[in-house]
């Protein structure tokens, strides 16, 4: 799918998308290839991605780099990293396609 399309099916500037995708082709989570049929594609199997990856790439670690919560915000800020960590791009895809399936009804 293009980017355009991804953008607009999720509502973004795709520029910006554009800007997202650089940042995780120079971190070898997609490669890219230039031309009528180009794009992104996967570098590595969408079941060893995990969510926690994408966040620290584009955003940092959650709760910020070397900042000091204090109760309760530390045991939150552990829990998101642990719930990151324990998603992968897989299960996050296999979750949406089944999230959107129309049910199917047998006569």
């Amino acid at each position: 799918m293009p980017v355009s399309e991804l953008a607009k099916r999720r509502d973004l500037s795709a520029q910006f998308l554009e800007q997202l995708f650089a940042i995780l082709r120079r971190a070898g989570i997609v490669n890219s290839r230039r031309g009528v049929k180009g794009g992104y594609t996967l570098a590595r199997p969408a079941d060893s991605i995990t969510l926690l990856e994408i966040v620290e790439l584009l955003d940092g670690p959650p709760g910020g780099s070397g900042v000091q919560h204090t109760p309760p915000w530390d045991g939150i800020v552990k829990s998101l990293g642990q719930q990151l960590a324990g998603q992968t791009l897989e299960s996050i895809a296999q979750a949406e396609a089944a999230a959107t399936e129309a049910p199917m009804y047998y006569i």
